[in-house]
């Protein structure tokens, strides 16, 4: 599969269970409505961990322009490639955001708070902060990148790798996700907030974009910096 497409289909994937499970917890007469904190994170690490089983083999499943840059900051992955990957991640995003829009088609109407539509495709702070959301967001993204690095470094049972990242994911969820909703992924954020910008999703209200920055920056500069702190350590 060429690496590309293989990070789109990643990143859709990703997206489409990841969003998918905060619009089955969040949104009017879902079955899963108010299914809870513990449901949203266990749905995005088993996002994170079926979309590495199908993209890693053929692009080593990235799925995350932090960890794209990450990686190809400190010589890791070649630069030539980071800006195709990263335009795929982006894609992906988008197509598993409108995806998402799709499958709970009845169910926009019925959900009269536009937050939480908007809820359904990118985050958003829960106490607005701009100083301490781009902190939380740059120290979840360092630790993402620092201690993926630390899971590669050891040897597991074939196969099993993705299953520790998806278990990780949940962690840094239930631990760091609070103040923000953890991005951690521009192309988790930025790409499903552009559906939500673009779709007719009715009463949709406003997409954002006076935060929409922080998820994008603050997790680049986080990845980076989480991978230097792991190239410094193991020398």
């Amino acid at each position: 599969m060429n690496v590309y497409l293989s990070e789109l289909i990643g990143t859709m994937i990703l997206t489409l269970f990841g969003c998918g499970v905060v619009a089955n917890v969040v949104l009017e007469k879902s079955k899963g409505q108010n299914g809870g904190w513990i449901v949203i994170t266990m749905g995005w690490g088993f996002a994170v961990t079926f979309a590495i089983y199908v993209a890693g083999k053929y692009s080593g499943a990235h799925i995350n322009p932090a960890v794209t840059l990450g990686l190809a900051s400190i010589g890791a992955f070649p630069w030539a490639e980071v800006p195709g990957y990263i335009a795929a991640q982006m894609a992906g995003g988008f197509i598993g955001g409108c995806l998402v829009y799709f499958v709970y088609h009845c169910h926009w109407a019925p959900t009269q708070d536009p937050g939480l539509k908007l809820a359904v495709f990118s985050t958003g702070p829960a106490i607005p902060c701009t100083f301490s959301n781009f902190v939380c967001e740059f120290i979840g993204t360092a630790c993402l990148l620092f201690i993926l690095l630390g899971i590669g470094a050891n040897e597991f049972s074939q196969g099993l790798n993705p299953l520790v990242v998806g278990f990780f994911i949940v962690a840094i969820g239930l631990s760091l996700g609070g103040p923000t909703g953890y991005a951690i992924n521009p192309a988790r954020d930025l790409g499903p907030r552009i559906a939500h910008m673009l779709l007719p999703i009715p009463g949709k209200g406003v997409s954002g974009w006076h935060y929409a920055w922080v998820p994008v920056i603050a997790p680049l500069c986080g990845g980076v910096t989480g991978a230097w702190m792991y190239k410094l350590m193991v020398g």
